[in-house]
C-alpha cells in the first residue's frame, strides 16, 4: 500500500457507511465469535475492545484479561458457560488496559477467593493519563475510538481496528470492576496455577507492563504483541513514545517459542505452528523496516516531510492483514519513530521559529493573492481529490483571524476531511477526521474535553 488514503476505493457498509473496502472487510475478523482453540482454549473476540481468552487447567478455568468493566466479562462468562461448567480459579491481566471487568468472577463465584497474576506496573499505569492530563487524553480518545460517531449513515462507525467498539452499547451503564492482581512481577515468571505451568515473559508493545504468558503443556502462547493490524508505533489520540526496538525483542521471544495455538489480545486466534511463525516473522520485519528505514533517511539528512514520502512498506506486507495499515499508518508512524529518537526538530529551518498560526494563516493567505483565490483553489483540490493539498489550505483559511465567512471555512475543511477519512483503510484516520469534521459543522460539542483541571485529590496530594 503507498498511501494512508486512496480514492476510488470507498464501498458502503451495512448501516449505509462509506468507507475504504479493506475497513469494511476488517470487521468481519472483529466479529463477536466464541473460538475453541485446541482442546483446552477458548478466545471470545467481538464482546468488546479486547478479547476475553479462557484457559482449561487440571484444577479449573482460568481467565485472561476481564474487559472494560463487569457487564462486558459477564457476558464473557455465560458464553464460556454453553461450552463448560468448570470453574474460575485464577485470573491473569495481560496488560493494563482490559482489567475493569473482573469483579464479575466475584460475582459467579461467590467469593474474592482467587489469584489474581500480572506485571508489576499494571497499578501505576491505570493511572497514567487520568488527572492533569485528562482531558487531552480524554480528548484523543474519542477522536480515535469513534465514541461519538453516529449509528448510521455515511460517517457512522464501521470498526476501530482491534475491535469492533471501544465499549459495546449492550453492557452500559458500564460498571467498573477492577481488581488489583495479588500475584505481582517484574521481569520473568513462572507459576503453576490451575495445574498448568504459566511462564510469564515481559513483552512491551502499546503497555510496558505487556506480557506473553506461555502455557508450554498446552503448546499456546497468550500475548499483546501480535495485532491483527500493523502495529501502532503512533497512537493518533496522543501516547507516549513506543519503542519498537523493545517491541521486536518480544516478537523474536514469541517466535521462539513455536507454539501450535495463538491468541492475542485483540482478533481472531491462529493455529498451525508454521502459520503463526511466518505470521510472527512477517510482523516483526514489517515494524523493523519502518525503524530502518527512519533511521537510515535521518542520517541521510532527510526532514520529516520528505522521508514520509520516502518511506512506504513493500507490497509483500499487503498479503496478510496484520500487516496492513487498518489501525494506523506508516508515515504516522515513522514521524512518531524519528520524535522518538531525536526529538520534534527535524533540521527543516522552517519549523526553528515558526509564526503563530493566525498571523501564518494571513501571511499565506495575502501571499496566495486573497482569500477568495484560496478557496478557489481548496474547491479544485478537493475535487482532483488532492487530498492532502486540500486539508493544508483548509487549515489556513480556518486559522486566518481576518476571516469573515468563517463557518463556510470550516465547512471546506470538514468536506475535506470526510472525503480522507471514507478513503482510508485506517481505523484510526477514519474515526478522528470524521469526528473532526463533525466538531467543525457545530454537530459535536467538544468543549468539555478542551479545559484544564485538577481534581481535588490532586491538589490536595499535592
Amino acid at each position: 500500500m503507498t498511501d494512508p488514503f486512496r480514492p476510488r476505493e470507498q464501498s458502503r457498509g451495512p448501516n449505509g457507511q462509506l468507507a475504504h473496502a479493506q475497513h469494511l472487510a476488517h470487521t468481519d475478523r472483529l466479529a463477536e465469535t466464541f473460538y475453541a482453540v485446541g482442546d483446552s482454549a477458548w478466545c471470545y473476540v467481538g464482546n468488546g475492545l479486547s478479547n476475553q481468552t479462557f484457559i482449561r487447567g487440571p484444577e479449573g478455568i482460568i481467565a485472561i484479561d476481564t474487559g472494560e468493566c463487569h457487564e462486558e466479562m459477564a457476558q464473557a462468562l455465560e458464553k464460556l458457560r454453553q461450552h463448560t461448567a468448570e470453574p474460575i480459579v485464577a485470573c491473569i491481566y495481560s496488560h493494563f488496559h482490559y482489567v475493569a471487568g473482573t469483579s464479575a468472577i466475584v460475582s459467579e463465584r461467590g467469593d474474592d477467593d482467587f489469584p489474581i497474576y500480572g506485571h508489576e506496573g499494571i497499578a501505576a499505569n491505570l493511572t497514567r493519563f487520568g488527572g492533569e492530563v485528562g482531558p487531552r487524553g480524554s480528548r484523543g480518545m474519542v477522536h480515535q475510538f469513534a465514541m461519538m460517531l453516529p449509528e448510521t449513515g455515511d460517517d457512522a462507525r464501521v470498526n476501530i481496528g482491534l475491535g469492533l467498539f471501544y465499549r459495546n452499547p449492550k453492557h452500559a451503564p458500564y460498571t467498573g470492576g477492577h481488581i488489583p492482581a495479588t500475584h505481582t512481577f517484574g521481569g520473568p515468571h513462572e507459576a503453576v496455577i490451575a495445574g498448568l505451568k504459566v511462564i510469564f515473559q515481559p513483552a512491551p508493545s502499546d503497555a510496558t507492563d505487556s506480557v506473553t504468558i506461555h502455557f508450554p503443556e498446552l503448546d499456546l502462547a497468550v500475548n499483546n504483541i501480535f495485532w491483527p493490524v500493523l502495529f501502532n508505533v503512533f497512537a493518533i489520540r496522543g501516547e507516549e513514545y513506543r519503542d519498537p526496538s523493545v517491541l521486536l525483542t518480544g516478537l523474536d521471544h514469541l517466535a521462539g517459542l513455536k507454539v501450535e495455538h495463538q491468541i492475542c489480545a485483540h482478533g481472531p486466534p491462529m493455529s498451525g505452528r508454521s502459520e503463526i511463525l511466518a505470521g510472527i516473522q512477517r510482523y516483526r520485519d514489517s515494524i523493523q523496516f519502518i525503524w530502518d528505514q527512519t533511521v537510515r533517511h535521518a542520517n541521510l539528512g532527510l526532514s520529516l516531510d520528505e522521508m514520509i514520502h520516502k518511506i512506504q512498506l513493500p507490497a509483500v506486507f499487503e498479503t496478510d492483514f496484520h500487516t496492513q495499515q487498518l489501525y494506523g499508518v506508516v508515515e504516522h508512524h515513522v514521524r512518531q519513530v524519528y520524535t522518538g529518537l531525536f526529538g520534534w526538530f527535524d533540521e527543516d529551518p522552517g519549523k526553528l521559529f515558526p509564526l503563530a498560526p493566525g498571523e501564518r494563516a494571513t501571511k499565506m493567505i495575502n501571499a496566495f493573492g486573497g482569500r477568495a483565490l484560496m478557496q478557489g483553489a481548496f474547491d479544485e483540490a478537493l475535487a482532483a481529490q488532492d487530498y492532502r493539498w486540500a486539508l493544508e489550505l483548509g487549515q489556513l483559511l480556518v486559522s486566518d483571524p481576518a476571516a469573515q465567512d468563517a463557518q463556510a471555512d470550516k465547512a471546506r475543511l470538514a468536506a475535506g476531511l470526510r472525503q480522507v477519512a471514507f478513503c482510508s483503510p485506517a481505523a484510526n484516520i477514519r474515526n478522528w477526521c470524521l469526528t473532526r469534521a463533525l466538531e467543525l459543522e457545530d454537530n459535536l460539542d467538544l468543549s468539555r474535553f478542551r479545559i484544564h483541571r485538577f481534581r481535588e485529590q490532586e491538589v490536595l496530594s499535592g
